[in-house]
């Protein structure tokens, strides 16, 4: 509201209103976006490149700078995803999150446990989670310490394997209910997670010209350099979203074993 009655005040009507790329540049957008003004979020990493040939550098003249380019039309224009979208994303990322304290959490009690000449095994997927609270609660008799820090440790342990599990349920429930995300899992290695990450990354198909730009996208096509008589290929260029490629690549090898009749443990599970 108090955008809005600024404007209303000094009685402009903005023809185009752009803002940088940042960590509240999706708020912003939607905000100007329900005031029915016209506004583009630009990329701030290109526009720091046209606006560090200036001298000087100020909050001013990187307004002013800003205006120039979106007068001239000379920028690179962010895909805003809906806020359903971002649900989707905030629900993975907080079931990876969990899944990363978990395995802090395991790897510092094994390096703990191996001071004392006690080696924790077999602590890789489903219920020898429990296996490894196990392990730890035998490690806790042999010393007062350690029985300390297996009775903390063992409670946050449960308590992560538990969140995670609730995150993951919701996500297949999600899944099974998305058109989408039903046919995509129809393909070996792909499952809820890769299927659902991809959708809300993605989302409009359309904003792609060729199918061919998603893999630019996701930074998986190869870095190239032509000059004169140089032109090089190089490795992929690893632009764009890095969880969402490497859940790709895992999905690939899953797809490769299925089809070798090799045995494989889907890692995003």
């Amino acid at each position: 509201m108090a955008v809005d009655g600024w404007f209303k005040n000094r009685k402009l009507s903005p023809k185009i209103i752009v803002h940088e790329s940042g960590q509240l540049s999706i708020w912003l957008q939607r905000g100007f976006q329900e005031l029915g003004l016209p506004v583009v979020c630009i990329d701030a990493r290109r526009a720091h490149k046209s606006l560090s040939a200036r001298i000087n550098k100020s909050d001013a003249s990187d307004a002013e700078g800003l205006a120039q380019l979106a007068r001239t039309g000379w920028f690179t224009p962010v895909y805003i995803r809906s806020v359903e979208a971002d649900r989707v994303r905030a629900l993975v990322g907080a079931r990876e999150r969990l899944i990363r304290l978990r395995k802090d959490l395991e790897g510092h009690v094994r390096g703990v446990l191996k001071t004392f000449g006690i080696r924790v095994t077999g602590i890789t997927k489903g219920k020898q989670r429990q296996n490894f609270r196990d392990q730890l609660a035998v490690a806790g008799e042999t010393d007062p310490i350690l029985r300390t820090l297996a009775d903390g440790f063992s409670d946050i342990h449960a308590r992560l394997c538990e969140a995670a599990a609730d995150l993951e349920k919701a996500l297949k429930t999600k899944a099974a209910r998305h058109s989408v995300a039903k046919r995509f899992m129809t393909i070996p290695g792909v499952g809820p997670l890769v299927s659902l990450s991809f959708i809300a990354l993605i989302e409009d198909p359309s904003r792609f010209a060729k199918s061919s730009d998603v893999g630019a996208f996701l930074g998986l096509t190869p870095k190239r350099f032509q000059s004169g008589d140089v032109d090089w290929s190089g490795r992929i260029s690893k632009q764009g979203d890095k969880a969402m490629r490497a859940l790709l690549v895992d999905a690939a090898l899953l797809h490769k074993s299925h089809h070798e009749g090799i045995h494989c443990v889907n890692p995003a599970w």
